[in-house]
């Protein structure tokens, strides 16, 4: 096996995702751009994307990560939202899609433009997460985005087998997507809610070992995934089920793992999520070659029409579930917020598409049952292609600017870190208490530089952030926290230099150096997350 084009992919990638931030253009946008460029220079190999690969290799951790990053109190708070766009709005647009595409290509019948309505139809987990984490979008339109993009492709997954049915000619009826749909997300649901308590007490039970939970961590979304496709259940919800609970439980593991997790889990999703947008782009040489009988105005026409139908279809979507919902119900005004005609613009216009589209088109079969072409394989290949394509660069360039335009509320940061300074107060007094309690038994006798440190450490995580609600330095306009932060990592760069130094005269070994810098780092660490 050849793995110079993998190494290319890989390496490619993360540099342009690295140049991407010194420019105001979003990394998926720029990587999608390299990646059409590149498929055309001289040498570069043709990068197929494998559904087989994407689709059980790929997507699992992708989803993982993103939901271990979701809050599950928040989704639960905005399941309606979620739920509508997430299933009725995905089922909505396979319709129409599907019925403009059978309206307009001559010749195509309707279970093939079915299959490429499921096709197109979900906005990717990717691309909603990549985009939005980037726009510093309002709190609960983050939510309800990533929320929808953590379960729409399972809609969209079995959607699209139903229709796949009925186009290669083994049948299937209303009722039969029907069980199938329930089938899928039911036990999804079910294997995620059975594998994600145990998958927690064995974490807990390894807790003596970072590395070994760390580990775990890694297979978990890959085990949770291949467990519920086995029995023919949707393995996207299984992997989101676990991964919500996970998230949500993940206090109680060690704070070594944490840490580690956190970096093992940003590496992934960083390399996953650059090859991933590279290789959308580097699919262009694939899909016009295949495209075949049809010319090339015709087939752009038929990509400017299905691009149309999928934007306006979510906006047609999007407005009525907002407030039709509020319209109908007094609970549902009486206990969500208020929602100004801005945010289900933004919702409507943040409906990007990704690899998971073209994963699935490319698993399309190329022939039927009675051993037939399918009919307008290549044609439903490109069109995905192009709508993907389109809904990255035009929305996804557009999105920024149209936030600013509307002028949506800011995270009110005052607000939040008066919370923060709060709890933070509140736990303090609680180990402060402890603190006493604990310095009462004699078996915790402590002399008194140590008994005042640990009083010292706790003064100072609850002064933290009070102090950056306070005055700024007029000589350098840092808060008394910041200048906190700067000076002692200052003093830690000066007893890294030291140590370093011990070491080059062979005073100290390397092994020591590394415990000792190790030490450095996780106090360097606890001053950075202290001002994050």
């Amino acid at each position: 096996m050849d793995v110079m084009p993998l190494l290319l992919l890989i390496a490619g990638s993360a540099a342009v995702a690295a140049l991407a931030r010194r420019t105001p253009v979003p990394a998926p946008l720029m990587l999608v751009t390299a990646g059409l460029a590149a498929g055309y220079l001289p040498g570069v190999p043709d990068y197929t994307l494998d559904p087989h690969i994407v689709l059980p290799l790929v997507l699992p951790p992708l989803l993982h990560t993103a939901a271990l990053e979701s809050s599950y109190l928040d989704l639960r708070a905005n399941w309606r939202p979620v739920g509508l766009l997430s299933v009725g709005y995905v089922l909505f647009a396979t319709l129409a899609v599907g019925g403009v595409a059978y309206l307009l290509i001559p010749g195509l019948p309707l279970a093939p433009a079915l299959v490429l309505g499921a096709v197109v139809a979900p906005p990717d987990a990717v691309a909603a997460t990549a985009i939005a984490r980037e726009l510093g979008l309002p709190h609960r339109i983050t939510t309800i985005l990533q929320g929808e993009s953590l379960v729409n492709d399972a809609t969209a997954i079995t959607a699209y087998k139903v229709a796949l049915g009925a186009a290669v000619g083994v049948g299937s009826t209303w009722g039969r997507g029907i069980e199938e749909f329930a089938v899928a997300a039911l036990g999804g649901i079910g294997i995620g809610v059975v594998l994600m308590v145990p998958l927690h007490w064995l974490r807990l039970r390894l807790r003596t070992s970072a590395l070994l939970e760390n580990t775990l961590s890694l297979l978990i979304p890959f085990v949770a995934y291949a467990a519920a496709e086995q029995v023919g259940a949707s393995g996207v919800l299984a992997v989101v089920v676990v991964a919500l609970f996970l998230g949500h439980r993940s206090w109680q593991v060690d704070f070594e793992t944490r840490l580690q997790e956190a970096a093992v889990w940003n590496v992934v999703s960083f390399v996953l999520e650059c090859a991933v947008f590279a290789l959308i782009g580097l699919q262009l040489p694939v899909v016009l070659r295949g495209l075949g009988e049809f010319g090339g105005a015709e087939a752009a026409w038929y990509a400017l029409v299905v691009f149309a139908v999928v934007v306006l279809a979510r906006f047609v979507w999007v407005y009525p579930a907002t407030y039709l919902p509020r319209v109908l119900s007094s609970r549902i005004r009486g206990r969500e917020p208020d929602t100004t005609w801005a945010g289900p613009v933004i919702v409507g216009w943040a409906g990007m598409r990704g690899v998971v589209s073209l994963a699935i088109a490319f698993s399309i079969p190329a022939t039927v049952h009675g051993g037939g072409p399918f009919p307008a394989r290549n044609l439903v290949l490109f069109l995905t292609f192009t709508t993907v394509i389109a809904t990255l660069v035009v929305q996804g360039l557009t999105l920024p600017p149209l936030i600013r335009a509307l002028n949506l509320p800011a995270k009110d940061v005052q607000a939040e870190t008066l919370a923060e300074a709060q709890a933070q107060n509140e736990a303090s007094g609680a180990a402060e208490a402890r603190l006493d309690e604990l310095l009462a038994d004699r078996r915790n006798a402590l002399p008194g530089p140590l008994s005042d440190r640990l009083r010292t450490v706790m003064e100072r995580r609850r002064n933290a952030v009070w102090e950056r609600l306070g005055a700024v330095n007029e000589e350098t306009g840092e808060s008394a926290d910041e200048t906190y932060r700067r000076l002692a990592r200052e003093m830690i760069d000066a007893e890294r230099r030291v140590f370093v130094r011990l070491r080059d005269t062979r005073r100290i070994d390397d092994e020591m150096l590394r415990t000792l810098l190790r030490r450095l780092d996780l106090e360097e660490a606890a001053a950075y997350r202290e001002g994050a």
